[in-house]
């Protein structure tokens, strides 16, 4: 039985540098699949003013009859969230009471475009009261931003300068608007992929 014991004490040391190694494999597979499933921001589109352009000057009539200048310096020092929207998006809808609050807690001027019936417009105006908010209806909005799908937002800075724009589907893909203009980044799938190519090369580095 004693000679027994270093055998048993070798098998046990086995068994934990085993698991050493299982759990080191396991900690680098749940780093890749992060990395891999890593939250998504909006998607943006080429087409339409770029990120880190001056927006396009327009004075537009909202439907409450007050004048708005897009794209100009805000006179309030505060970025401007242009949402695009439809009464026949069922996206749009479910995503209406967010962006509402969401404005509120960023500190963001927000700004609904649409383009249809004004009666329908107003209609949805009052089912999320949405009556503190502009409301512009007018197609010459989405032909110079060149707005193909729904809902789609474009975050203007206080200086007029456009900092981000995409389909917006839910609340993390209006935060990703967010960290792509705090970042400098026009996504951020590009902050992202900025943040692996300099932990590569920082790898790199202490290789050497």
């Amino acid at each position: 039985m004693l000679s027994a014991l270093p055998y048993v004490a070798v098998i046990q040391l086995l068994i934990t540098l085993g698991l050493a190694v299982l759990v080191f494999a396991l900690a680098r597979q749940i780093g890749v699949l992060h990395e891999r499933i890593a939250p998504m921001g909006a998607m943006t589109s080429d087409q339409g003013p770029a990120v880190g352009e001056p927006a396009p000057p327009l004075s537009m009539v909202t439907l409450a009859g007050g004048r708005i200048e897009l794209g100009a310096a805000a006179a309030a020092a505060r970025s401007r969230l242009l949402l695009f929207v439809s009464p026949s998006c069922p996206v749009c809808k479910k995503l209406l009471p967010i962006a509402r609050s969401f404005a509120n807690a960023e500190r963001l001027e927000i700004v609904l475009v649409g383009d249809g019936e004004p009666a329908e417009q107003r209609a949805m105006i009052e089912q999320f009261q949405l009556q503190q908010l502009p409301y512009v209806n007018s197609p010459q909005v989405g032909m110079v931003f060149q707005i193909g799908k729904l809902p789609y937002a474009v975050l203007i800075d206080a200086q007029g300068i456009i900092r981000a724009k995409g389909l917006v589907n839910h609340r993390e893909h209006l935060e990703s608007l967010m960290v792509a203009e705090e970042t400098g980044f026009g996504t951020i799938q590009a902050f992202l992929a900025a943040q692996r190519l300099a932990a590569r090369e920082q790898e790199e580095v202490g290789h050497l």
